[in-house]
């Protein structure tokens, strides 16, 4: 038998589907056309009544974790697990004086995604972001004695609230950590010196084929602006409304569409009706992928102001960038995170965009000044970027890495059981695991 036919991947989410999470169900859809047994498990229900149609395509059945209500139905999610968990007794035991002091709700589900994984046959679980998600993954691993794996992202990382202690007991208990940019990957090394082995950084990966590319047309008089994103401090917006301004008043005719709602929509609003720019600056609200396709390609130029926010949330590599990128749309992006990652100049001198300091609306308008120079080479600036989202982005090739990431970790394990498919007593050290379920209890 083939390793990648004993292999069965639990994706655990904190809510399944996201609106904003396209690169999850990118991510999944590229790991189920590759062949890959996929189950996911949503920790929420989904309130969002908005969906991407992409959402059709997965094939991965979801089950959505109870959460109990009374101390009765905890007992019993317990019951069930001792009849279900092979080994659950000795396992919750040993792990009881830390799972006493974590939240009730946490160790609940993890203990019954303990349950459903070993029901299902799950031979390891990936979590999505280095929180609730690979808290819970962490116990139910540990119960169940198979492995787990998280992909770490931006507000997991770089947050007020983030717990550093927290995330290196993750890594210490986890096979791999995956994370989406280099400066990612860096800070993950740098908290975590004693797990630094295990991280990995693998860029979110786009449907190439979803994203055809075109090289720019002529400029269109008023100049096409665009911008994606919820509407949060830390995607910078209210710098490209008064950079927008800036340009009015040198005499730059434009108009900007931006797409995505969230807690500053009025705010945002106000800023323009003060600045006069009703009439040129449009808020779009949530628009679905394929809108918002429909408005990179509208574009003459897509803009990515992010910064980093007063409470330390700061964006990773936005998904929109890239595609904007893909679609051969020139972007103006600032300098956080991952960004200068692939906004810049490539490996071979070659101008894939126009890169900004954070929150600095003199250098947006002169880069959107730039975009709009006679002989400015837009052609020669989107061909490269897309060229590089085809070297490091494709999802086909960024699935692969995951898989074979996680197969060599499992296989490590086999070599080590002879003739276990698997990784059925891997738990991790008591000592490792302790931190998260202790920090956990005040979440």
């Amino acid at each position: 038998m083939q390793l990648s036919e004993q292999v069965r991947t639990g994706y655990v989410l904190k809510v399944y589907p996201r609106f904003s999470e396209t690169f999850i169900v990118t991510e999944i859809l590229a790991r189920e056309a590759a062949g890959e047994d996929i189950h996911i498990f949503s920790l929420r229900q989904a309130s969002d009544p908005r969906f991407h149609p992409e959402l059709a395509r997965v094939q991965a059945p979801v089950t959505y974790l109870g959460r109990p209500a009374r101390l009765a139905e905890g007992w019993m999610v317990i019951a069930e697990a001792e009849r279900t968990v092979p080994g659950f007794g000795a396992s919750f035991a040993r792990m009881l004086p830390e799972l006493a002091r974590a939240d009730a709700g946490e160790v609940h589900q993890g203990i019954e995604l303990a349950v459903q994984a070993t029901r299902r046959g799950i031979t390891h679980l990936h979590a999505h972001f280095g929180s609730l998600a690979a808290r819970t993954a962490a116990i139910a691993a540990a119960l169940a004695g198979i492995r787990f794996s998280f992909t770490a992202h931006a507000k997991d990382l770089f947050h007020e609230a983030v717990d550093e202690d927290v995330l290196r007991s993750l890594m210490a208990s986890a096979s791999h950590v995956v994370t989406v940019s280099d400066f990612n990957a860096g800070f993950l090394r740098a908290i975590a010196p004693d797990s630094a082995g295990k991280v990995r950084r693998i860029y979110n990966g786009l449907e190439l084929g979803r994203f055809p590319y075109l090289p720019p047309s002529a400029l269109h008089s008023p100049l096409r602006i665009a911008a994606v994103g919820r509407l949060v401090e830390k995607k910078g917006f209210r710098h490209l409304i008064d950079a927008v301004a800036a340009l009015q008043a040198a005499g730059v005719s434009t108009v900007t569409r931006i797409a995505g709602g969230g807690e500053l929509e009025e705010d945002l609003a106000g800023r323009i009706a003060r600045l006069g720019l009703e009439r040129s600056v449009e808020l779009l609200g949530p628009r679905t992928q394929n809108e918002v396709i429909e408005l990179l390609r509208w574009a003459d130029v897509f803009v990515a102001p992010c910064v980093v926010g007063a409470d330390g949330n700061t964006d990773g590599l936005p998904t929109v960038l890239l595609e904007a990128m893909a679609l051969g749309v020139p972007v103006v992006a600032s300098a956080v995170t991952g960004i200068p990652e692939v906004v810049g100049h490539d490996d071979g001198g070659r101008q894939t965009g126009i890169l900004t300091v954070p929150g600095s609306t003199g250098e947006l308008v002169a880069a959107l000044q730039e975009v709009t120079r006679p002989g400015f080479d837009r052609i020669g600036m989107a061909g490269a970027a897309r060229r590089l989202v085809e070297r490091n982005f494709d999802a086909a090739i960024q699935s692969a890495a995951l898989r074979d990431l996680q197969y060599q970790s499992t296989a490590v394990h086999s070599r080590s059981q002879p003739g276990r498919a698997t990784p059925v007593d891997f738990a991790p050290a008591d000592a490792a695991l302790s931190p998260v379920l202790t920090q956990s209890a005040g979440r």
